[in-house]
């Protein structure tokens, strides 16, 4: 199995693990709002912890995204951006790395 389809099996996962709790979230509130969402993240020490860890995460890898993929002369890469925002990072992390895998297989890095 060549590393790319594990990107893509780790994309997969990524949109299921957090949606499943994002799902959860949305049927156990009265009012599911978006500024409920960022409310209740921001709850407590632990979740603001997480969220600050996420944020620098979501930067470094825009960072990168961006130079990897403006270098590689990569197709669509700009819809990663709000798909981190309206899916999650866990989504779209191994999802560039899967289109970086094949952008450097057609260029021939890989062979």
């Amino acid at each position: 199995m060549k590393f790319k389809h594990i990107y893509l099996l780790l994309s997969i996962l990524g949109i299921c693990y957090t949606w499943y709790y994002n799902i959860q979230w949305f049927q156990t509130v009265e009012d599911p709002t978006f500024s409920n969402f960022l409310n209740d993240a921001q709850a407590n020490f632990a979740g603001k912890s997480i969220g600050a860890d996420l944020s620098v995460v979501v930067l470094t890898f825009f960072v990168f995204m961006v130079s990897e993929s403006l270098k590689l002369k990569t197709k669509y890469w700009w819809v990663l951006i709000p798909l981190t925002f309206l899916v999650a990072i866990a989504f779209t992390l191994p999802l560039f790395l899967y289109m970086r895998a094949n952008r450097l297989e057609q260029n021939n890095v890989f062979q």
